[in-house]
């Protein structure tokens, strides 16, 4: 189950990311928006970690293979729905994202630099 929301994350294997602590504890999501929004509350939900101390996964959206997040760029804003409605889809690599972005109507691309999303919608 989502640890955000709590729906079954099975069924949507599309979408599914991942927290995992130093410690292997895992917790799954229904996709990036709730996995972002448990991070962001990380000393709510995990008082006893650090955001170094973890690792984020997402489902990348061409490959559909478990990636981390640092390594993937997020389109906001698209056409392209997950579960829960709009999501942030993550796409490996920037002319991807940018092809991606013209053809679903995204607004922002962002990155995960390991400790926050950065805007880098104009950055080349």
């Amino acid at each position: 189950r989502c640890a955000v929301c709590g729906m079954f994350v099975a069924p949507y294997t599309n979408w599914v990311a991942l927290l995992e602590t130093d410690n292997g504890e895992r917790f799954y999501f229904d996709g990036p928006k709730d996995l972002f929004k448990y991070f962001d509350n990380l000393k709510t939900h995990l008082p006893d970690a650090s955001p170094e101390a973890v690792k984020l996964f997402v489902t990348e959206y061409y490959t559909v293979s478990l990636t981390p997040a640092t390594d993937v760029l997020f389109v906001t804003g698209s056409d392209v729905m997950g579960p829960m409605g709009a999501e942030m889809v993550p796409i490996a690599g920037r002319s991807a994202a940018e092809t991606f972005r013209q053809d679903h109507g995204g607004t922002k691309i962002l990155r995960f630099d390991g400790r926050q999303l950065v805007d880098v919608t104009e950055k080349q």
